[in-house]
């Protein structure tokens, strides 16, 4: 039994690392979605050599899609800290949190249709970062 505050070491190794991919899933899922919303604005972006660097421009130049690259970078530097302190085997399965919130929030905040066979494979996607997380 513990006393007080006191948690089991084990658990306080895996508090700080936890705490990390949350803010770096939080960031990269709102830089995704701001991504998302700011392709919906600039339109098709075309791969085409005649029109790739106009297309890149307008794209670079609409704010959703600036601010969501940041997020992205800023969460990338949580994920770095987090890996630096846990086994990758370990971290990475935890990284597809953010499918999970990313299929939820495209239905709720762009309006997306989710079918059921992806919610089905959302759902997998859960049960495999709980079998992860207990090991």
């Amino acid at each position: 039994m513990y006393r007080g505050s006191q948690q089991p070491m084990k658990e306080k190794r895996l508090l700080y690392p936890i705490i990390l991919l949350m803010i770096a899933v939080s960031l990269s899922v709102t830089g995704e979605l701001l991504l998302k919303a700011g392709m919906n604005q600039a339109g098709v972006l075309s791969l085409h050599p005649s029109q790739v660097v106009g297309d890149l421009i307008r794209t670079f130049l609409t704010p959703q899609i600036v601010v969501g690259l940041a997020l992205i970078g800023f969460g990338s530097i949580f994920w770095l800290a987090m890996i630096s302190r846990v086994a990758l085997s370990y971290a990475y399965p935890m990284l597809s949190l953010s499918y999970v919130l990313v299929v939820a929030a495209s239905a709720v905040l762009l309006h997306e249709h989710v079918s059921p066979l992806r919610i089905i494979g959302v759902l997998i996607i859960c049960v495999g970062v709980i079998v992860v997380s207990q090991s």
